[in-house]
């Protein structure tokens, strides 16, 4: 996701590559910090890629979607992240011209498929909760497969048209030592529609729904047990429940909106007020970092990716029949 409206022309001709002033020291640190990001992010979603696979008690449509965001995830973080802040930390882009077109289309098609696996995510719970038995019958795995093949095939394809067909695209100058494509009006005001608009709205209003859901089953099961002797034991099951729920149903949607607020509103008033490079680097890094914190949000929180990991890290998945051990 490495395009704004920065007037290109007078950038190009007042930058230049500034030279490094921070010791040596901070220098290695900030490269050790560099990797440590890195192989987080590659690391954690590796962990849910393999354990979405490898157990077949995991293979269930809602995982398929937990599945393509890892996926996604570890490729922002394999290709991505690391040349972003390589970008950062040498304040100059050191690489060349097409290898900074590679770059962009790679860093756009991945954040942009990632966004919204987190929106296809929120449209399956809103569905499961809703209507549970029609979700049973008509979602399986090989239908979530199928849509999310459909998701990555439509968000290539747009990233290859939006960039085509963009009037600075043809005739994309590359800053000596930057490297940034322009979109025009019309294009950036779609693609702030279609990456960011439409993806917060929908995970906003599914999740808020999703939360008035939980709190009426919650409700409802103290009024089925409310005569009963287990009345105490099962509020407080059903009160707990509520509460897990509006504490993740809160993290998710702070963080998705802590991430890709700053990178939307950036792109919308780079026209009107005028866009600081280092800036607008920053908020493409958060953009990116979102990818490494995906997995603590759809994972960490389920008891069965905890045991999923210890069984991972003690090579147990390497024994017989090890794929059909029950995580959940």
């Amino acid at each position: 996701m490495n395009h704004t409206e920065v007037n290109q022309t007078d950038y190009c001709q007042q930058f230049s590559c500034p030279e490094r002033s921070v010791s040596i020291a901070v220098y290695v640190l900030l490269y050790v910090s560099t990797a440590a990001v890195v192989l987080l992010t590659v690391c954690g979603n590796l962990l849910i890629i393999i354990s979405v696979c490898h157990f077949k008690q995991l293979h269930t449509p809602t995982n398929m979607l937990i599945l393509s965001l890892a996926v996604s995830d570890i490729l922002v973080g394999a290709l991505v992240i690391p040349i972003s802040l390589i970008w950062t930390i040498e304040s100059c882009w050191i690489f060349n011209r097409d290898f900074c077109i590679c770059f962009i289309l790679t860093s756009y098609f991945l954040t942009s498929t990632s966004i919204h696996n987190v929106a296809l995510i929120a449209v399956d719970r809103y569905l499961a909760l809703s209507n549970p038995f029609l979700y049973t019958k008509t979602v399986s795995v090989s239908t979530m497969c199928i849509a999310v093949l459909c998701d990555w095939c439509v968000m290539f394809f747009y990233n290859l048209v939006a960039h085509y067909f963009s009037r600075n695209f043809k005739c994309l100058v590359m800053c000596p030592g930057d490297c940034f494509l322009v979109l025009d009006e019309i294009w950036s005001l779609v693609d702030n529609i279609l990456i960011f608009g439409i993806p917060c709205s929908v995970i906003i209003i599914l999740y808020s729904l999703v939360f008035v859901l939980v709190r009426k089953h919650a409700t409802a099961i103290r009024e089925l047990h409310v005569n009963t002797r287990t009345q105490t034991s099962q509020s407080d099951i059903s009160m707990k429940s509520e509460r897990k729920a509006a504490k993740v149903l809160g993290l998710v949607v702070s963080v998705f909106l802590a991430c890709l607020f700053p990178y939307s509103l950036y792109s919308s008033l780079g026209k009107v007020i005028e866009v600081e490079v280092e800036s607008f680097q920053k908020v493409l890094i958060l953009v990116y970092l979102n990818s490494a914190i995906n997995p603590v949000i759809y994972a960490l929180f389920y008891p069965w990716f905890r045991k999923c990991v210890k069984l991972v890290l003690t090579l147990q998945i390497f024994k017989r029949d090890s794929s059909l051990i029950k995580v959940i």
